[in-house]
C-alpha cells in the first residue's frame, strides 16, 4: 500500500469517531422512503454495525456512550422571531436538560483532545413543546446517507486476527465514495479546543424555519461558546475532559450563543457532508446557560431520547436523509437499553477525586 493510501485509510478510520453521532442513523427515513428491505439498511443492521466496531455495552446508549448530564436554561433575544414563531425565539427564559458526551459506543473510553465531543439539549417550552437537538464539534457529517454510514461502519470494524480494521475494506470504501474526500479533509483539519466547556457545537443537519407570513427559511445552527481556547489541553487522566468540565461549571455558569446560519442559493440543504458558504447570513438568536452537572446514574438526561425530530411549532425538518434516519435509531437504542440493567457510568461529578481514581480502575476492567 502506498504512503498516500495508508494515510487515507488512517483518516477514514478516524472518521469512525466522527460518524458515530448521538445514537446515530438508521431506518426512520428508510421506512418513510419505501426502501426498507432485508437487503438494505434496517434498525437491526445499523445497530449491529455499531456493535461491530465498539462491541456490546448493555445499559448504555449505543453511541456517545460516555457522557454526563447537564442543566440550565435558554433565553431568546427576539432577533429570529420574524423567521419563526417558535418559542425559543421569544425573549422568555426556558429550562434546559442536556448531556455532554464523547462519540463512540465505548462507555469507559479514555478522554483525548481529538475525540469528537457532543452537546445534546432538550429545550422545554410552554404547552409541552420541546426542541431537542444533538450537536457535535465537527464541521460536517462524514457521509451523506444512511447507506453510506452503515457501509462506513462495516468498513472500519476490527477484524479478529489483528483487532484493527481491514485495510482492504477501508480502501474499498474510499474507492467507492470518492466524493466524501472533501468532508474527510474538513474533519481532519477542524480546530480543537481545550474542552467541552469552550467548544462550538453544530447541528450538521439542516432544518426549516416556518414564518407566520408563509416564508420558509432553511438553516443550520450552532452553539458558540463565550470564549474558545485552543492552546490549553485537559490534564492527564481517563476522565480529564469531564473533570475539567466539572471544574469549569462549578466555578461559574457556562454560556453559549445560538447562531443560526441561513442557507444561501448554492448551499446543499439536504446533504450534511457538504460545507455551506462562509458568506451566508447569520443571526444571533439567544443564549444558552448551563449551571450544573449530574451523573447519568441519577441525572434527568438519562432517559431522554435526544431525537432531532422533536421540534417546536415553527421549525420543521429539511429533506436531509441523515436527519430523517436518526429518529428511528434513537428510539430503537432507547428501547434496547431501557430493558437492560443500568451500569455505573464512567464519570460522576459527585464522586470525590480519590474515589474517582478508584472508579477509573473499575471502569478500565469493565472496558477490557
Amino acid at each position: 500500500m502506498s504512503a498516500n493510501a495508508s494515510g487515507g485509510s488512517g483518516r477514514l478510520i478516524r472518521w469512525l469517531g466522527v460518524a458515530s453521532l448521538p445514537c446515530v442513523l438508521a431506518v426512520g427515513f428508510a421506512a418513510a422512503g419505501g426502501w426498507l428491505s432485508p437487503h438494505r439498511v434496517t434498525q437491526n443492521t445499523m445497530l449491529a454495525a455499531l456493535r461491530g466496531v465498539d462491541g456490546a455495552h448493555p445499559g448504555f446508549r449505543r453511541n456517545h456512550a460516555k457522557g454526563v448530564c447537564v442543566a440550565g436554561w435558554f433565553e431568546g433575544n427576539g432577533q429570529a422571531a420574524s423567521y419563526s414563531p417558535a418559542f425559543v425565539f421569544d425573549t422568555k427564559r426556558v429550562p434546559v436538560i442536556g448531556r455532554f458526551a464523547l462519540a463512540g459506543g465505548m462507555p469507559y473510553q479514555g478522554d483525548a483532545p481529538g475525540k469528537v465531543r457532543s452537546m445534546a439539549l432538550a429545550l422545554k417550552g410552554p404547552g409541552g413543546q420541546e426542541w431537542r437537538m444533538g450537536l457535535n464539534d465537527i464541521p460536517v457529517f462524514p457521509v451523506s446517507t444512511p447507506q453510506e454510514f452503515q457501509a462506513l461502519q462495516q468498513a472500519v470494524r476490527p477484524v479478529a486476527a489483528t483487532g484493527k480494521p481491514d485495510p482492504l475494506a477501508v480502501g474499498a470504501f474510499r474507492t467507492a465514495h470518492p466524493w466524501l474526500a472533501s468532508a474527510g479533509k474538513a474533519l481532519e483539519e477542524r480546530p480543537i479546543t481545550s474542552g467541552f466547556e469552550n467548544d462550538t457545537y453544530l447541528s450538521l443537519d439542516s432544518f426549516v424555519l416556518q414564518g407566520v407570513d408563509g416564508r420558509s427559511t432553511a438553516i443550520r445552527f450552532a452553539m458558540v461558546p463565550e470564549e474558545a481556547r485552543f492552546a490549553d489541553m485537559p490534564g492527564k487522566g481517563k476522565n480529564a475532559s469531564f473533570d475539567q468540565l466539572d471544574e469549569a461549571i462549578s466555578a461559574h455558569p457556562l454560556r453559549w450563543t445560538l447562531v443560526l446560519t441561513l442557507a444561501g442559493a448554492d448551499d446543499a440543504v439536504n446533504d450534511p457532508s457538504r460545507i455551506w458558504s462562509g458568506q451566508d447570513k447569520q443571526i444571533t438568536a439567544g443564549t444558552l446557560t448551563l449551571t450544573h452537572l449530574a451523573s447519568e446514574a441519577e441525572g434527568d438526561c438519562t432517559d431522554i431520547v435526544f431525537d432531532p425530530l422533536v421540534l417546536p411549532e415553527g421549525i420543521t425538518p429539511s429533506g436531509d436523509p441523515v436527519l430523517q434516519a436518526r429518529s428511528a435509531t434513537y428510539m430503537r437504542s432507547f428501547a434496547e437499553r431501557s430493558r437492560e440493567k443500568h451500569p455505573r457510568p464512567a464519570f460522576d461529578p459527585a464522586v470525590s477525586p480519590s474515589e474517582k481514581t478508584g472508579s477509573e480502575s473499575v471502569s478500565s476492567e469493565k472496558a477490557s
